[in-house]
């Protein structure tokens, strides 16, 4: 008869002990030897009439060994499921060298695992104690102003102008490292970048006023652009922004070719493009919409970054204890591919953070009976495609059948679940919490700490 034990060797951390008899596991053994031999097919024997004999002489050892660990594993799953034990993963064998079987000797055999116990914590008591503040951003004119731009841009026509004389000028420039009189060394790669003239500093800018294809200038990174604008310069020239001796170094900037983009004309024709079937005829309407639209893109990021606050406070001050020594050894072993133990400990600090996540917003979602409807993820997928779209109405006449060959799309209904369970739990807990509101500008908002340190949820 088998016997399953089990004893505490560490905080949330068990081993448990299989022992299994010969009585266990032989008569699972004598079947499956049958079962071969009716079955095999080997030369010089009829199929179906192998003698057990000559099966157990051939295959005899590992099918022993196959109907033991058969066995061990019932006998390990069963007692699982009767104790009603939380664990993470699966059990890991404690067992360093391989058993000794023997089909012609059978014997009791005991084997080793360790398990990882789930916790039981409280999250109420720290969201009661929890305070978080949801931004609001001012849409201002010169939002409208910068965004109104960036589509006349957008949608305008590319001329090529003889030389730079407008901010607006696209510049095509070869950058070549150098020395500050502008030598360059023989073996200085290039690099291509096209830029508008007002991305350079204003010293810059009048520095290149005039200037023709063919025309070359030199520059100091730091002195020709922002700190923003040279982080981006930096990373296309394979630099690195952070360094301090980056913003020392001097190019030689060729200008290969000028080009100017044409502004669109703000009249109705333009505005159906942006906004197709809003009937949008005038300036003030468009700059309404626009300022509408804006808005809505603000409210969420503030949302987002309210979650991120809300989560990363729930990760890092939920009080939960965690059996790590285990859970750095399963990650060694358990995954698909194994780790050396420097690799699960380098691993193991997202790994923590994302399994706290895991854990609590199970807990909560399961504890306050948060659920998400075949009906509601339909209705979500049909508002996701008809805002993409743009459609209603007779438009929509083949929406249906094209949300049901979505809906049997198991990947596409998990991860609009998983987005949908996971806004309503921070909606749950957003009622839990103290929250303050605070309106903010664009500057103010994107300048703003974030808990902790983000992570992806």
């Amino acid at each position: 008869m088998a016997t399953v034990t089990r004893e505490n060797i560490g905080l949330l951390n068990d081993k448990i002990t299989v022992k299994v008899s010969q009585e266990d596991y032989l008569p699972n053994f004598e079947k499956a030897v049958k079962h071969f031999s009716k079955t095999a097919n080997i030369p010089g024997f009829r199929k179906g009439q192998v003698p057990p004999g000559m099966i157990k002489k051939m295959s005899g050892q590992a099918l022993f060994a196959d109907e033991v660990l058969k066995t061990v594993e019932k006998e390990l799953m069963g007692y699982l499921q009767q104790e009603k034990l939380e664990i993470f993963a699966q059990p890991l064998s404690l067992d360093t060298e391989a058993k000794n079987f023997d089909y012609a000797q059978p014997a009791a055999y005991d084997f080793n695992f360790e398990v990882g116990l789930k916790p039981s914590f409280d999250v109420d008591g720290m969201l009661n104690k929890t305070a978080v503040t949801r931004y609001a951003v001012k849409v201002s004119d010169e939002m409208v102003d910068q965004e109104i731009e960036r589509l006349q841009l957008k949608g305008g026509k590319m001329s090529e102008p003889e030389s730079i004389s407008s901010e607006d000028n696209v510049l095509t420039v070869e950058f070549r490292e150098s020395d500050a009189k502008g030598n360059v060394a023989e073996d200085a790669e290039k690099k291509e970048n096209s830029l508008l003239l007002k991305y350079f500093a204003p010293a810059i800018q009048e520095k290149l006023q005039g200037k023709k294809a063919g025309d070359t200038i030199v520059v100091q990174l730091s002195k020709a652009f922002d700190k923003e604008r040279l982080e981006f310069i930096a990373k296309d020239l394979g630099l690195d922004a952070g360094d301090k001796e980056t913003g020392k170094k001097y190019y030689q900037l060729t200008i290969t070719k000028v080009g100017l983009i044409e502004k669109r004309e703000l009249n109705e024709e333009f505005f159906k493009e942006i906004y197709p079937g809003q009937d949008i005829t005038t300036v003030e309407a468009f700059r309404d919409k626009l300022k509408e639209e804006i808005g809505k893109y603000w409210k969420q990021e503030a949302t987002n970054h309210l979650h991120n606050d809300l989560f990363e406070t729930l990760v890092h001050e939920t009080p939960i204890e965690l059996p790590k020594d285990f859970l750095k050894r399963w990650l060694q072993k358990g995954g698909e591919t194994p780790k050396t133990a420097e690799e699960a400990e380098k691993d193991y600090p997202n790994f923590d953070h994302q399994l706290r996540w895991t854990l609590i917003s199970d807990k909560l979602i399961r504890d306050n009976s948060l659920e998400v409807t075949f009906e509601e993820l339909k209705e979500n997928a049909r508002a996701k495609i008809t805002g993409y779209y743009g459609i209603g109405g007779e438009q929509a006449e083949w929406l249906d059948s094209y949300l049901e060959r979505l809906l049997q799309d198991e990947k596409y209904v998990d991860q609009t679940y998983r987005e949908m369970i996971t806004q309503k739990l921070f909606d749950w807990v957003e009622t839990k919490v103290k929250v303050k509101e605070e309106e903010i500008t664009a500057e103010e908002f994107v300048k703003l700490p974030h808990k902790h340190h983000h992570h992806e949820h």
